[in-house]
């Protein structure tokens, strides 16, 4: 794993801050400089949502990402309360993507608002680090309005510690050789692959500090940890040899709603399912994705939350197969008398969507969905069409006649 190169590299992680919060208070100035929490809630604050993102003001609040709505609401009830607009985000971050690009062509996005970059070799033609570092940072401001931190070093976990060091609007450089006693002070929940659970495993026999973990004996954190704890191993040792993958694709594509109360209302139920459906089939053509594996998420009163997965004969992405072989996937699922809070459609196995003439088979008999033949497929694209031009004007019938069931 250890990288045997004479010549260190210099990766970059660089990571937009409060990204969805940033994009709404820079298309509102009227929110600027206050409290902006962005999350899945009709309700400005009393919903059950969750937080996506929290402006650095609504942070000194305590608010957190993955945060309930109604938390962050007892936090700050002044906050702003915003529901977040995919498309938009989705927008800027080409926009950013387009930006790294021009300084390297090794970019690694690994979420919609950070990404690596391999700029080794680059010096003459950007600088050193510092000078490479504020120049993305300059035309990112210059060119969106909005602020990035960036991590510079010799290896990926070092740098993407790095971005996160001096939040917001930071740089922070490793120097190369340093970079194992660049992170031993710092806490093991910095350790890039280190989940909580794992943190709190570690914490609960000893271990405190990421130097902790460096001076153990790597068969110890095997012993602890198997395979993953040799990684962790030799990452506390700054140790990481992966290199920036420009061929990075997403792997799964999700979208998921929380009733304002918990629920077992069969109509509400299917609205549901329906709404998550027609939202995530969106993304997907957005995004020219088919799915081959669906998995739903169903969450229950009490915050048991429970998966069910099914594997299509082909990639889907039109609302109808979406909606139908999650809602089978539902009908073989046993609440146990328990309601619902929270339903959700995710897909993975994705792959490039073009042009078929094959009939889809749906999951798991052909009584359970419908198939995406190329008149839905010519309709669901008009749809997409007619939104992007009109918004929200523009919806489904049957969604329509729902709100209208429901006083809406």
């Amino acid at each position: 794993m250890k990288h045997m190169n004479t010549h260190p590299r210099t990766i970059l992680h660089v990571d937009m801050d409060a990204f969805f919060a940033a994009v709404e208070q820079l298309d509102h100035p009227e929110y600027r400089g206050k409290p902006v929490v962005v999350g899945a809630d009709p309700m400005g604050g009393h919903g059950r949502g969750v937080v996506s993102t929290a402006s650095y003001e609504a942070r000194r609040f305590g608010i957190r990402s993955a945060m309930p709505i109604s938390t962050a609401y007892r936090a700050c009830p002044g906050a702003i309360f915003v529901q977040p607009r995919g498309k938009r985000y989705g927008e800027v971050s080409r926009q950013i993507m387009e930006i790294f690009e021009s300084f390297s062509p090794l970019v690694e996005p690994i979420s919609i608002d950070e990404a690596f970059l391999d700029c080794t070799g680059a010096e003459g033609i950007f600088g050193g680090p510092k000078d490479l570092g504020r120049k993305i940072k300059e035309r990112i401001r210059n060119q969106t309005g909005l602020t990035a931190s960036i991590g510079i070093a010799s290896n990926k976990s070092i740098a993407k510690i790095a971005s996160d060091l001096k939040k917001p609007d930071g740089l922070v450089i490793c120097p190369p050789g340093a970079e194992r006693d660049f992170i031993a002070p710092l806490p093991i929940s910095r350790l890039w692959g280190a989940g909580p659970k794992t943190v709190k495993h570690l914490e609960s026999i000893g271990f405190r500090t990421i130097g902790d973990i460096a001076n153990a004996p790597c068969d110890t954190m095997e012993k602890i940890h198997g395979a993953w704890g040799v990684h962790l191993w030799q990452l506390a040792n700054g140790l990481d040899d992966r290199p920036v993958d420009p061929t990075w694709e997403r792997k799964s594509i999700s979208e998921e709603r929380t009733f304002m109360t918990d629920t077992d209302d069969r109509a509400e139920i299917d609205r549901a399912f329906l709404e998550i459906a027609d939202e995530l089939s969106r993304r997907m053509r957005r995004e020219r994705l088919r799915g081959r594996t669906l998995t739903l998420k169903i969450r229950l009163e009490g915050f048991i939350t429970h998966t069910r997965s099914a594997t299509l004969t082909l990639g889907v992405n039109d609302m109808a197969s979406l909606r139908d072989t999650a809602y089978a996937l539902y009908g073989r699922f046993d609440r146990r008398g328990k309601k619902v809070r929270l339903l959700g459609i995710g897909l993975s196995n994705l792959e490039p969507d073009e042009p078929r003439e094959v009939q889809l088979e749906l999951f798991p008999t052909p009584d359970d969905g419908g198939s995406a033949t190329e008149k839905v497929r010519t309709i669901e694209r008009l749809m997409d069409s007619l939104r992007d031009d009109l918004g929200a004007r523009v919806s489904r019938a049957s969604l329509i006649k729902g709100r209208k069931q429901h006083g809406q």
